[in-house]
């Protein structure tokens, strides 16, 4: 090992919490569920919501990882090993896409549910597949649902790139994320997306969250230090989460204030700059204002927590299935909804947490060897 790479970074249990929570809050919110959808979720009581975390957080770990592997390694053969993780995902959105075109083929035609191919977007799938097909193929067609991986995606391939560039002229590397995100927000840059416009995500926005978290994550790895923990950062920061709060609270009619038009200042497509705000301080919160291995965190619900979140990809689209299944319950006996949201939505994380955990034992039995050779003593050692 080189003396100048830096120390593999330990993993740290409050990403893993947070990324299981925001798993949770996603299969909650992607099921329609009604209680746990208008109460539970955090993005209910702020101005984001779980997206803006995943990314910035991926941003941070991938940006270590490669940061480290190139220091390691060298540059090509980090690059070609971050080009294999980038492809491996590529065919994860693929294989899902697929599926879950196939789900809603199959719910149409043997459950009778009018609608779901239209409604989840892959009409164009199968009204004009030699046009459609290549789009998918280029991540430009994303219907319901398939609009989060194309991101990471698209980022992944860049994050080699961008990083080059950090080594050679520092923070000022985000010059051209901040152009792209300004260019959304001022002129209205868009990529396409035909066959589905509703996206939800605009890659040209929300590129620049994974950027600055991958900016971070190289501080951190190379600083060994996370981000410092200043007062006036500290106090703005909650001003504007406190901020959030109290227009949610306002919106509700649960406190007086102005009319707002909450969504024009939340637009999500976009990533409206209240809603980058909003993010950007809560992360910081999280990172300076909880400790990093606090009791709490090794509690049993803490752990069964944090196993999902070591697995958010797979769990991410394991969710995907489980919430077209409960929302499609709920829709089916709407005057029973309210009874049966809550035993389907507990019954849907215990399969994502039984996922993980049966994930995470693959993991660990590959790490150990299943016939580990027997230590030898020192007479029989060969000198």
């Amino acid at each position: 090992m080189p003396p100048s790479l830096p120390p593999r970074p330990p993993r740290d249990q409050r990403l893993d919490i947070v990324r299981g929570l925001l798993q949770i809050f996603i299969f909650a919110s992607h099921s329609a569920a009604t209680f746990a959808g208008a109460w539970l979720i955090h993005g209910q009581w702020g101005l984001s919501d779980s997206s803006e975390q995943f990314l910035l957080m991926s941003g941070a770990v991938l940006g270590s990882l490669y940061v480290r592997n190139r220091m390691r390694d060298g540059h090509g053969a980090a690059t070609r090993d971050f080009l294999r993780r980038t492809l491996r995902l590529y065919r994860t959105h693929l294989l899902v896409f697929a599926l879950f075109a196939l789900l809603a083929v199959a719910a149409e035609r043997l459950l009778g549910l009018d609608g779901e191919v239209a409604g989840y977007g892959f009409a164009w799938l199968f009204e004009a597949p030699h046009e459609a097909l290549p789009a998918a193929l280029t991540m430009l067609y994303r219907p319901a649902f398939m609009d989060t991986l194309p991101i990471f995606v698209w980022c992944m391939l860049a994050l080699p790139a961008f990083l080059w560039l950090v080594d050679r002229v520092g923070p000022a590397a985000m010059a051209l994320p901040v152009l792209l995100y300004l260019g959304v927000q001022i002129w209205g840059w868009d990529v396409p997306a035909p066959g589905h416009p509703n996206v939800a995500f605009d890659p040209l926005a929300w590129q620049v969250l994974f950027f600055l978290g991958a900016l971070f994550g190289r501080r951190s790895l190379l600083a060994g230090a996370p981000l410092p923990r200043i007062p006036w950062l500290v106090a703005a920061a909650a001003l504007v989460v406190l901020a959030g709060l109290w227009l949610r609270l306002v919106d509700r009619g649960w406190l007086p204030g102005p009319e707002i038009i909450l969504p024009a200042i939340t637009d999500k497509h976009a990533l409206a700059p209240a809603r980058l705000a909003h993010a950007l301080s809560l992360a910081y919160l999280v990172v300076v204002l909880v400790p990093a291995n606090a009791a709490w965190m090794h509690s049993a619900v803490a752990t069964a927590v944090a196993t999902i979140g070591r697995h958010s990809l797979q769990v991410f689209c394991i969710g995907l299935f489980l919430s077209w299944a409960v929302g499609t319950a709920m829709e089916a006996a709407p005057g029973h909804a309210a009874w049966i949201e809550a035993p389907m939505l507990l019954a849907g994380l215990a399969l994502l947490w039984l996922a993980a955990l049966r994930l995470d034992r693959k993991r660990q039995s590959v790490r150990t060897p299943a016939h580990p050779r027997p230590a030898m003593t020192a007479a029989a050692r060969p000198a």
